[in-house]
């Protein structure tokens, strides 16, 4: 059973999808498998992180922001892919870094998160963008 998601997103942050996953998931009628999510794109990340708090996405997308600054940034002068932006070759970078997939079991029905996970796509590109993340359960 496969289907694709569509985020959208408004520019660099993390964007919470889980209650759609979740609503597919528990409708798909399995006991136990394997969910698998991918995103499409090379300038995004998937992330199972903390929902409590949300100073911890804050804080994640500036600790990116500050390790890998925008190719306009002098320390980053010798990137030569800036065609699209001074956002983008800082974007594949942070990509290369992160997770593109994800695996999450599913038991009685249900993903397996804990308490406090959540499922986001992190944005690493300044303007907004039409993302899709393609999902897998086996």
């Amino acid at each position: 059973m496969h289907r694709t998601f569509r985020i959208e997103t408004r520019g660099q942050g993390l964007y919470e999808f889980t209650r759609d996953v979740a609503r597919w998931v528990d409708g798909a009628g399995v006991d136990e498998a394997l969910l698998t999510l991918m995103i499409r794109h090379t300038s995004a990340s998937l992330l199972i992180q903390e929902n409590a708090d949300p100073e911890v996405q804050t804080d994640l997308a500036n600790y990116f922001a500050r390790l890998v600054p925008p190719s306009s940034d002098p320390a980053m002068s010798y990137l030569t892919h800036t065609y699209e932006g001074p956002d983008d070759m800082p974007a594949h970078i942070k990509a290369s870094l992160l997770p593109i997939s994800l695996q999450i079991p599913i038991i009685g029905g249900h993903m397996t998160l804990g308490t406090w996970q959540e499922i986001y796509l992190f944005e690493h590109r300044d303007r907004p963008h039409g993302r899709e993340v393609a999902a897998l359960i086996r």
